[in-house]
């Protein structure tokens, strides 16, 4: 449709109105279920401009409880284009409207009259909004619409649907949202130190040619390509979400060329300690990415997965012994690439309060890999597949492996994740499962959900938050890393709080 404006389109279009003397407006949202109430909003605001441009949110950054949106991006700007009070229908690609503000500089933004009350705004997206309208000159208008709301309605014809939901009912029964508000705001006091390799992952985007018409091999074209954050990186920038204060202890390569990458992606309040490990590279991971239909073409590593030499494990030692006297609880992420020796593992469960612990299966260490070094950790994530390797077994049930594991290695608390299938905890104490179905409704890349997981599940337990309730919580923070590529964006607190108050209304 003409209506819907290209990235690559917005700009020319704009040189064109601005010469034309156009006076610019600019409403913003997700519009998941187009009602009345939207409807008389975009004719109010009409009158107020000469040209109306609708702003969608991506399907990625929509952060309003599970099996939203119910329409993607592409149905919801369609629907908004047939309207004739709507000239142009643009995407934006972030959590706000702030970056389409910055780009169009509108003469007006407009917001419904429920956003009116800007102390109801959780995420603080609102304010943020108008202070960049406000620097480019325009003006925020709240219109006099009819209230409707998209969520309300759909949660209305769900409902049958959603008293299926076990643990939806068991936390609507046992806590109100302001409880569980708390709750996480009290996470804050939590000192996590994570030990884990860095990992820089790289995403390299680009155009499939075809076949080399000299050679057997696939060429591609490079587009472009991003750089983040991942490993035990990925999990600081989680927790420093909820926690005040983060550690860090790792390796990088011999040389320290890209510490600096490092030390700018993590968040302010995560201090990090790394040993330079001998004859290795800092770890990247390259992925290629065909730049259509976004699926991964290759995986190209740059590592060395040997153990660290005794030399560097004592100076691991060392500095383990050091941060845990200011840390509470300790999560290890082993990715299998040569940190963690079966020493350095027996010395921090000896001086660890509660050890949270994901080993992982990968490339290089399958037949080779083995939880043995976890023995009696308080907390275990693992997936299926290693559940299923480390038990040797293809067709046992996966409650009866866990609970024979469980017992083996005496760890506290076993959870084993299965993708779309959510997630099952057994608690050895008490010998109960629990039950967690997976809450993503958007998976464009599984990269880094497990480690979300990890990490807000072991700090939530730590702090004795109802099993079912930490469940609850650490699955929608899953949900919301699987909706980035990679890394790209750490789990929101607030999002978070908006999510599960929409799921619990």
């Amino acid at each position: 449709m003409e209506k819907i404006l290209f990235t690559n389109e917005v700009k020319k279009k704009l040189e064109f109105l601005n010469k034309k003397k156009k006076i610019i407006g600019l409403s913003h949202g997700v519009f998941d279920l187009l009602h009345l109430g939207h409807i008389k909003h975009f004719q109010e605001a009409k009158k107020f401009c000469d040209i109306l441009i609708v702003s969608v949110t991506d399907d990625k950054f929509v952060f309003k409880g599970p099996g939203r949106p119910k329409f993607n991006s592409k149905e919801r700007m369609e629907a908004l284009a047939a309207l004739q009070s709507v000239d142009y229908v643009i995407l934006s690609d972030s959590l706000s409207a702030e970056q389409n503000i910055a780009l169009l500089k509108p003469n007006f933004y407009f917001k419904g009259p429920d956003y009116k009350n800007n102390s109801d705004d959780i995420t603080g997206k609102i304010n943020s909004e108008n202070k960049i309208v406000k620097k480019f000159g325009g003006k925020t208008i709240y219109t006099s619409a009819t209230k409707f709301s998209s969520t309300s309605l759909l949660n209305y014809f769900e409902k049958s649907d959603r008293s299926k939901d076990y643990l939806q009912n068991y936390v609507k029964k046992n806590f109100t949202f302001n409880k569980i508000k708390k709750l996480i705001h009290d996470l804050k006091t939590v000192k996590p130190l994570i030990i884990g390799e860095v990992i820089i992952d790289e995403y390299n985007f680009c155009e499939a040619l075809g076949k080399s018409g000299k050679e057997p091999m696939l060429v591609v074209k490079d587009v472009f390509k991003e750089q983040y954050l991942g490993g035990s990186g990925a999990i600081c920038n989680h927790l420093s979400e909820f926690n005040d204060k983060v550690q860090l202890l790792s390796y990088i390569g011999e040389y320290s060329e890209h510490i600096n990458f490092i030390k700018k992606k993590l968040n302010k309040n995560t201090s990090f300690s790394l040993i330079k490990k001998k004859n290795s590279p800092t770890i990247i991971k390259k992925r290629f990415i065909d730049e259509i239909v976004k699926s991964k073409i290759l995986g190209l590593y740059s590592l060395n997965d040997s153990f660290v030499s005794q030399t560097e494990e004592k100076k691991l030692i060392n500095k383990f012994n050091k941060l845990t006297k200011k840390s509470d609880i300790t999560i290890i992420s082993d990715y299998g690439h040569g940190l963690i020796t079966k020493n350095f593992a027996e010395k921090i469960k000896k001086r660890s309060k509660f050890v949270a612990a994901n080993s992982q299966i990968n490339s290089s260490n399958i037949g080779h890999h083995t939880l043995d070094f976890y023995k009696n950790a308080d907390l275990m994530i693992i997936n299926e597949k290693e559940l299923r390797h480390e038990m040797r077994s293809k067709n046992d049930k996966i409650p009866f492996l866990m609970k024979k594991l469980s017992e083996n290695m005496k760890f506290k608390y076993l959870v084993v994740t299965r993708g779309n299938s959510g997630c099952l905890l057994f608690n050895r104490k008490n010998k109960k499962f629990y039950n967690s179905k997976a809450y993503s409704t958007l998976t464009v890349d599984k990269i880094g959900a497990g480690d979300t997981m990890l990490s807000i599940l072991a700090i939530c337990l730590l702090k004795k938050i109802d099993i079912n309730l930490s469940l609850l919580i650490s699955s929608f923070c899953a949900a919301q890393s699987v909706k980035t590529i990679g890394n790209k964006v750490a789990v929101n607190k607030n999002l978070l709080l908006k999510d599960l108050e929409h799921y619990l209304s």
